[in-house]
Formats: C-alpha cells, structure tokens, sequence
C-alpha cells in the first residue's frame, strides 16, 4: 500500500483497538474475513465502497444495506469506519478489511492465552509450505478455488492448531491477491506478535541452537530493535554456519555462505 491507503489502515486499527473487548468481538473476525470475500469478487460493489469521490452517508448506507441483517452491528461498524477512509486503490480497501479481521483473531487469541501457539503453528505452517514445492503448488494453484485451498489447509491443520490459526490460513490462502504466499504468512506472523508489542525475527542457522543462544540473541537483537524480539529459528544447511536474520525489512545476513559469496566477489571482481 501507498500514501493515503497506509495512513487509512493506521486510522482502521486505531478503531479496532478501541472497539477490543466489545460484544461480540469473538465473532468480529470471521464476519469481516466474509465481507472481505464479497468485496474480493463484487468489483462494482468494491468500487463504489473505495471511492472517496462518494458522500461519505452514501457509502455507508451502501454497507447497511448490503449487510444488514447478515453480520452483527459491531462488523458493521468497522467496516463503515473501513469505507469511510481514502484508498489509494479499491483492492487496498479488501486488503484493510482482511488485516483487520486477522487481527481481530489475534486479539481474542491473546484474551483466552493462545496467541503464543498461533504464532508458533503459523511459523511452522509457513516453513511446511516453504519445504514442499507440492504444497505451495496446490494453495497457489489458479485452478483451485478459495474453498477448495481452505479444505487443504483445514486437512493438513486438523484439529492440532488454535482456532485463530486455523480461521486466518483458511481464508488467507484462497485470497492471495497476486502476492507470495510465503510473503502472506510471513504478514501474519508479524501482525500475531504486534499484539504483544513484540517484533518477530525469523532466523535461519545451520544446525539448531540451544535455548542460551536463543535468549542471547534474542536479547541482542531487543536491545538492537528497543523493543522485545521473539525468534523463530530454522535449520538451513545451506548458510554453512552463522546466522541470517531477518526482522521486518531489516536483514542482517552473518552466515558463512555470504562471506564466501562476498569473497568470491571480490576474487573476480
């Protein structure tokens, strides 16, 4: 997202936070994930909703008539507070609404204790995928339906993984947008550990590390960031030794194949 769209979603969860806790808010996440699955295939109804050029009462007399009775006032009332902002473009609309009802199930998530396994089991449902090209091929593949992608992951799920997990990946998958769905996942990891005002750092070592070196580094890397870090480590044996760590944007890449890469860079060059 650009520009006014970034700042939309800012305003967006501003107002989700503040409605936390509100009747009904366990069900907040499900009814949002559904209106951004209508505004995903009704372009014209996506359109009129995303375009600031439309009063403001006209957008959200559109949004009462097309959910009322359907969703709960609360889902309602986001989604009237969604429309009521400036979008750089309409799918950026779809993509507000989508973060919002996965943070929602991260909210409730961390209300009822289960937020650190969701993070744990979106982590490994996104290294499954990241090591089976037969997977990624399935939940990324034109042919398959939303639907058909989110029978795949409720398979391969079953009843091991917490109900936010399972709510999240069922819809995220079926609803790429274009995009990795490697990026997707990582996007929700992210979001699942902003709720406890902790950064995510994704390291990858060569052979597993123990639990001293995962607090050192963890404690390294908070004071780095000056805000608390929780790491998910995998073994790639392909970084021959050190570690690569990526936080956010930010990539510290101290693994032995990069100086080697970087030496023989230099050698040629």
């Amino acid at each position: 997202m650009i520009g006014s769209s970034r700042g939309s979603v800012a305003t967006c969860r501003e107002g989700l936070e503040a409605r936390r806790g509100a009747a009904g808010f366990d069900q907040l996440s499900g009814q949002l994930f559904s209106v951004a699955g209508v505004l995903s295939t009704e372009s014209q109804l996506r359109s009129v909703l995303a375009d600031s050029g439309q009063p403001l009462s006209v957008r959200e007399a559109l949004v009462r008539q097309v959910l009322g009775g359907k969703v709960s006032d609360l889902t309602i009332d986001v989604v009237v507070l969604a429309t009521g902002q400036r979008w750089a473009e309409d799918l950026d609309l779809v993509l507000a609404v989508e973060q919002l009802a996965a943070e929602a199930a991260f909210m409730v998530a961390d209300a009822n204790g289960s937020l650190e396994a969701t993070e744990e089991e979106l982590f490994r449902f996104g290294r499954a995928v990241d090591a089976s090209p037969e997977l990624q091929m399935t939940l990324t593949a034109p042919s398959q339906t939303a639907a058909t992608k989110a029978r795949v992951v409720a398979d391969l799920l079953a009843d091991r993984a917490t109900t936010a997990t399972r709510e999240v990946l069922e819809y995220s998958v079926g609803h790429l947008h274009g995009r990795r769905i490697d990026a997707v996942i990582d996007e929700l990891c992210d979001l699942a550990a902003e709720q406890r005002e902790r950064m995510v750092a994704e390291v990858r070592v060569a052979a597993p590390i123990d639990e001293d070196q995962k607090r050192r580094l963890a404690e390294v890397l908070t004071k780095l960031k000056g805000r608390a870090v929780r790491l998910n480590v995998a073994v790639d044996p392909a970084v021959i030794g050190g570690a690569h760590v990526r936080i956010g944007e930010e990539v510290i890449d101290g693994t032995v194949a990069s100086r080697l890469e970087n030496a023989g860079r230099a050698i040629l060059g």
